[in-house]
């Protein structure tokens, strides 16, 4: 009954479907090898941000070595120390920031180095609105801050906000903002200080948008390699049926139940 699958039009028909299951199910396993892959990477990540984390501090301008330097998934979270002046005349309000659930905000002081360069410290959060508020003294002299290197933020950060604020308050802490405001160059990111001052609360290591976990294009080869095995498996189908439906129709025409042209 089967003896058609010899004929050149079905051998012809068959490598043809062999010859796209066998293209779905390459492209099926390259789409997971990328997926792996990605998985793979964002584990390496994760370890060198946690084992980042837990280093020894290390001087900031040893971090980020050069001017062109800047902050990497590999370096959130990492101790550095800098060694300054604080700038009190540039000291800025940056509202609309929440820890611990309570909205505040956060209190950011460059800090001059010796290079030339400032770095954004934020010396603390306070909670309540930034309008008016009673602030810590910034220290006088040289002093070193201890704390943990942050990403830049963007317009798409946590509690950024869009222009329009009053003069001493920062909407986002980047270096295109910060370059508006501040005399000097600055460096790449900004520090949270381990230590705050009486009145403000330690800021908690901010992870960049979308850096704790794996990216959608992870997810979408995920589904790619569904798609395709199932692009297989539609093939193996589709084949399996049409050489049923031909097989019946073949007995049909054996028993003479062909139906009249």
């Amino acid at each position: 009954m089967y003896r058609f699958l010899l004929t050149p039009r079905w051998l012809g028909g068959t490598v043809v479907a062999l010859a796209a299951i066998v293209v779905c199910l390459l492209l099926g396993s390259w789409q997971l090898g990328r997926f792996e892959d990605r998985v793979d990477s964002h584990q390496d990540t994760s370890r060198a941000a946690a084992s980042a984390s837990t280093a020894a501090a290390q001087p900031l301008s040893r971090v980020l070595e050069g001017p062109a330097a800047r902050v990497g998934t590999d370096t959130v979270g990492r101790p550095v120390t800098a060694t300054g002046r604080f700038d009190a005349s540039h000291q800025l309000l940056v509202p609309n920031r929440t820890v611990d659930g309570r909205q505040g905000f956060y209190v950011l002081t460059p800090l001059t180095t010796s290079d030339g360069r400032a770095v954004a410290v934020v010396r603390g959060w306070a909670p309540g609105a930034a309008a008016g508020a009673a602030v810590p003294a910034v220290p006088d002299g040289e002093v070193t801050v201890v704390g943990r290197l942050q990403a830049p933020e963007n317009s798409g950060s946590g509690g950024a906000v869009a222009g329009g604020l009053p003069s001493g308050q920062l909407g986002t802490i980047s270096p295109a903002t910060l370059v508006n405001v501040m005399p000097y160059a600055v460096y790449d990111g900004w520090v949270a200080a381990d230590a705050a001052p009486a009145g403000l609360t330690a800021v908690p290591t901010v992870q960049p948008q979308g850096g704790d976990g794996l990216s959608l294009r992870a997810f979408q080869n995920l589904g790619y390699t569904l798609e395709w095995f199932v692009f297989a498996g539609f093939v193996v189908f589709m084949w399996w049926r049409l050489v049923r439906r031909e097989a019946e129709a073949v007995e049909d025409r054996e028993l003479g139940l062909e139906p009249a042209a």
